[in-house]
């Protein structure tokens, strides 16, 4: 069983940076086809179940127009349909988890709900057309240019052959880029290739930075232990050499000085939720588990509404570091999850029976998985949070040396003449493959250039999420929300732009007064090409 489609632009992933890509390309009149492998749209904010994580000025800068249309969406969400108390619901920037990563932590179904009420206009009058679950399986390639993708629906086998004049590869690792051809890096490039100073001497591409299948739970009266994980002794007895103990444990590497740092979980804290500030540049606020990715904080409803709070388990101890689940064979892959989610499992069943306890006892029965807040049966993410992609070997490779506080100083990070876009985080790469302890680099706020968004070959294939010129360090600035966000708005704006003037990327590239004009356009559209004087990195 098999058919036919046609569009304008063709986004595979419907992640984060996939999403705006069709905002962008369907507010500029262009017909989309969006592709999504998950039941949610929304990628590492909802299927992946990661709260936002953003740098500390993203209420006042820092942020494109649409992404704050999906913030401000969250939070009329929760005051539209919530039992806030007074104070949460006047609350200029109301967190409704009160976690101390990022000032709008929420649950992921929400986030779910506002990403389908920004495309269900375009849904409606049929200039978008949603492919879910589905994923890519070939490609119709032609020398440089790709003709048309291949995709499968997980749900009945159906494929369906899709022809576009731009194919946007919004998908978390890059799954276009070996379909197509498309030249692409992986893992760790060398110090010779980049010149980067935490870059090895040899290129390592087997080795990626650790992805993790995270999951939400709550503290309630009653045993809600699991049953005992198939791999719980395996993982009970892993003891990284740079880990300060065992993996499954609340004590890990501290990721800015890698010294022993002890972590606090306890359950359903008093503090007041209102005074809880999430500024990573002051403090990662990483010590305090519950508190740290906590998504419902119960003292912001009416009493009683929650029974407890729910917090979101994405730590280092169910970092999956010991072996790539990309490029390898799709056999390999599903068993490297697998042992990823058994990695996952054995915490929390860790956690059930010999986590400390403030009394002295052992073990927090209590402590309840939420299947109902990831949207899974088993209680674990929809799919795994994954740190790093395949890499386009782009026009420009923005390298540690352009973004490094350590490196660029007062200067602050490199300027781009192409810029489309900017962001902010440290350079912060998880334990890998290949046996690192994280990197963590202070960061300048910095730009995303438009060069790093073209192919140096591909001519109608774009990246649109974690898949563009960076190197496997600064993908580690590049990959959080508000950037993936970003990134997307400007390859959906970048292909309807050429649609509409009968040019390519690179011409837009390559021709200042062209490219002047495409930033004119993305700054009308509220996309901020450029942080304001006196903003410092941390």
């Amino acid at each position: 069983m098999s058919k036919a489609l046609i569009t304008d632009i063709l986004v595979v992933g419907g992640g984060l940076g996939g999403v705006a890509a069709a905002l962008a390309a369907l507010e500029a009149g262009r017909d989309v086809i969006l592709v999504e492998q998950y039941d949610w749209l929304g990628g590492q904010l909802t299927s992946q179940a990661v709260p936002l994580d953003e740098h500390p000025w993203i209420e006042e800068m820092g942020a494109t127009r649409r992404y704050r249309r999906l913030r401000d969406g969250i939070r009329d969400y929760y005051r539209a349909h919530f039992p806030l108390t007074a104070a949460a619901r006047e609350h200029p920037h109301l967190n409704p988890g009160a976690g101390t990563v990022s000032k709008l932590c929420s649950e992921p179904r929400v986030s779910v709900e506002v990403i389908d009420s920004m495309l269900a206009p375009w849904l409606s009058a049929g200039h978008l057309r949603l492919i879910q679950p589905a994923v890519a399986i070939g490609a119709d390639v032609d020398g440089d240019r790709v003709r048309a993708i291949q995709v499968r629906r997980l749900t009945n086998d159906e494929e369906i052959t899709i022809s576009a004049r731009y194919v946007l590869d919004a998908t978390e690792t890059g799954e276009l880029l070996p379909l197509t051809g498309t030249e692409y890096a992986t893992g760790f490039e060398s110090r010779h290739e980049t010149g980067e100073p935490s870059a090895p001497e040899e290129a390592q591409p087997d080795n990626w930075q650790a992805l993790s299948v995270c999951f939400a739970v709550d503290y309630v009266d009653g045993d809600h232990t699991i049953d005992r994980p198939e791999q719980y002794d395996k993982w009970r007895a892993v003891e990284p050499d740079f880990w300060w103990g065992p993996l499954l444990g609340l004590v890990s590497p501290h990721p800015r000085t890698l010294e022993a740092a002890p972590r606090a979980f306890v359950p359903n804290t008093d503090e007041d939720p209102l005074t809880i500030e999430a500024d990573q540049s002051k403090d990662p606020g990483d010590l305090n588990l519950w508190i740290y990715r906590r998504i419902a904080a119960r003292k912001l409803f009416t009493p009683g509404f929650y029974d407890s709070d729910i917090t979101l388990v994405n730590w280092p101890s169910i970092d999956y570091f010991e072996a790539p689940v990309s490029d390898v064979p799709a056999d390999v892959a599903a068993s490297r999850l697998h042992d990823a989610r058994q990695l996952s499992l054995s915490m929390l069943y860790w956690l059930q029976t010999e986590a400390p306890r403030p009394d002295g006892g052992k073990g927090l029965r209590g402590l309840r998985l939420r299947p109902d807040v990831m949207g899974t049966s088993d209680g674990l993410a929809q799919a795994p949070y994954i740190r790093e992609s395949r890499r386009i070997k782009a026009l420009t490779t923005v390298t540690e040396n352009d973004v490094s506080m350590t490196i660029r100083g007062d200067a602050g990070a490199r300027q781009f003449l192409d810029s489309v876009g900017i962001g902010m985080y440290r350079i912060d790469l998880h334990p890998s493959t290949g046996g690192d302890n994280y990197i963590d680099v202070p960061s300048c706020p910095f730009q995303i250039p438009l060069g790093a968004l073209i192919p140096q070959r591909m001519r109608n294939l774009l990246p649109a999420n974690k898949n563009i010129g960076t190197t496997h360090i600064t993908n580690g600035c590049y990959r959080l929300h508000p950037v993936e966000w970003n990134i997307g708005e400007a390859a959906g704006a970048l292909a309807a732009i050429c649609i509409e003037d009968g040019v390519e990327p690179a011409q837009v590239h390559e021709d200042r007064s062209r490219l002047e004009q495409f930033q004119n356009a993305l700054v009308d559209q509220g996309i901020e090409l450029s942080w304001p004087e006196g903003v410092v990195g941390y």
